[in-house]
């Protein structure tokens, strides 16, 4: 887990100010690297730590290779966020209780991203854990998947109309599909989905899914939040559980976020909260 950077959207929106700076002769030479003691620059008397460059260069590399260019944006625009933020002290804004508020809930928040990232150190996951929670799947029942076509309309009419032609045969679901659904992602093929199960899907939905035979198809619109759809059913299968290594990471987290959960209740254990 990694912190997020609290003022990475004001350094951002400060950027155009840099790049206008680096663009004199002058301000493009490539800033010296800068030695982990050496601050990175000092600003009326006050130093800004290089730390604080390597801090911000990570939010504002997105991917880019580092290079003396990013040295010299996030250089500049640590100059013009601290002659800012000491314009704003000198009148006095972070007096103003909204945003005292919203610095003090900003600081509280990191302050518990880093003491949760702590406590999850300090509490490693093992292997014997890992290997307990897969043997525990292991017993449980797999939930079955599904492989489905459907067809997405805006009105009812509409859906019983395709229901009909489709019940006299006299076109292929698939055609159907392309000519008249208006789901983007599945008409071009027909209407075709994914194996998934039924938590893929919203509750109406999958509730019409699990109560269809194989190559059955609704003979009433299944009304959803995005339309009415006729739904079919193409085969279902019991998925296999994946071998430990493959879903080691995915337990990991799993765990790690129940070190979380634990360290929260902790926290509030003995807390008087009224």
């Amino acid at each position: 887990m990694r912190l997020a950077l609290l003022p990475a959207l004001i350094l951002l929106a400060l950027t155009p100010l840099a790049q206008a700076q680096t663009a004199t002769p002058a301000a493009a030479a490539p800033a010296p690297a800068a030695a982990a003691d050496k601050p990175l620059a000092v600003v009326n008397g006050k130093e800004i730590p290089a730390l604080y460059g390597d801090l911000v260069k990570r939010e504002m590399a997105q991917g880019q290779p580092d290079s003396p260019q990013l040295d010299a944006r996030v250089r500049e625009s640590l100059v013009n966020l601290e002659l800012l933020s000491r314009a704003a002290l000198d009148k006095g804004l972070d007096k103003e209780p909204h945003l005292a508020a919203a610095l003090d809930i900003r600081r509280k928040d990191q302050l518990a991203k880093a003491y949760l990232e702590d406590y999850v150190k300090a509490h490693p996951v093992t292997d014997a854990e890992i290997q307990a929670m897969y043997d525990k799947a292991k017993t449980e029942p797999m939930e079955p998947e599904y492989q489905a076509h459907h067809i997405l309309v805006k009105t009812e009419a509409e859906a019983k109309k395709l229901i009909a032609e489709l019940g006299s045969k006299k076109a292929k679901f698939e055609d159907l599909a392309k000519k008249y659904s208006k789901d983007p992602g599945s008409a071009k093929n027909g209407g075709a989905l994914d194996w998934s199960d039924r938590r893929a899907y919203v509750p109406e939905f999958s509730d019409a899914l699990a109560g269809l035979k194989k190559g059955e198809f609704t003979k009433t619109p299944v009304k959803t939040q995005f339309g009415y759809h006729i739904i079919r059913l193409d085969d279902t299968r019991t998925p296999k559980l994946p071998p430990l290594d493959a879903v080691r990471g995915e337990i990991v987290k799993q765990l790690q976020q129940q070190r979380i959960r634990d360290a929260i209740t902790a926290a509030r254990t003995g807390a008087k909260i009224e």
